[in-house]
């Protein structure tokens, strides 16, 4: 039997801005599953809560998700910007 090469995903560190402004939150891949294959999700998680989908498909919203969320992808880094940033975010 062959092969298979195994991904890694790294994300990058707890951010912290102000009240107002844009943060960007990035996920780069070891293998070309980002650059090929529109499957990533971003999700937000209180604690105690269940996690909520803010972004699937690289750049859909759901509906309900506020839209100062917008995931992209570039290579094989995807991410999340959340811009006009609020205290529940």
């Amino acid at each position: 039997p062959g092969s298979r090469s195994q991904s890694a995903l790294t994300q990058s560190p707890s951010v912290s801005r102000a009240l107002g402004q844009t943060v960007t939150i990035s996920c780069a891949g070891t293998s070309s599953d980002i650059r090929r294959y529109n499957a990533v999700s971003w999700h937000q998680q209180y604690p105690g809560m269940a996690p909520k989908v803010l972004i699937y498909g690289v750049h859909t919203r759901p509906s309900g998700i506020h839209n100062h969320f917008s995931g992209s992808k570039s290579g094989d880094t995807a991410s999340l910007t959340i811009s006009r940033l609020q205290a529940e975010d």
